[in-house]
């Protein structure tokens, strides 16, 4: 299993939901966050400094089987992707265990 944690714009939300529903993937945990990247300030002018920006974006959560992360990974560069700056990024790190609380199932059956 893996955790999928991807940053995107919020105009791509329904986009990216879409296709990752067409996957069969439908548990997913959607937070608004703050944040930049390691772009260049937009605000820079002519060498001044300026705060940085901490624009708006959303986060979105998943735990997939291994065999899904790849499909998953896909469709959200396809769904998510603008071709401007701070379009956003992907991270994926193992997960041992998932745990259902309701009917204690363990592993992938809990996904």
């Amino acid at each position: 299993m893996k955790k999928i944690d991807c940053i995107i714009r919020p105009h791509k939300l329904e986009e990216v939901k879409t296709a990752l529903n067409a996957l069969g993937i439908t548990g997913m945990t959607v937070s608004e966050v703050r944040g930049c990247g390691n772009s260049p300030p937009a605000d820079a002018w002519l060498g001044e400094e300026t705060l940085i920006r901490l624009p708006i974006r959303l986060r979105i959560e998943m735990v997939a089987p291994d065999a899904m992360v790849e499909p998953i990974i896909e469709a959200i560069l396809r769904h998510a992707h603008t071709g401007q700056p701070d379009d956003g990024k992907i991270f994926v790190a193992p997960y041992r265990e998932a745990i259902r609380i309701r009917t204690e199932e363990h592993g992938e059956a809990a996904l």
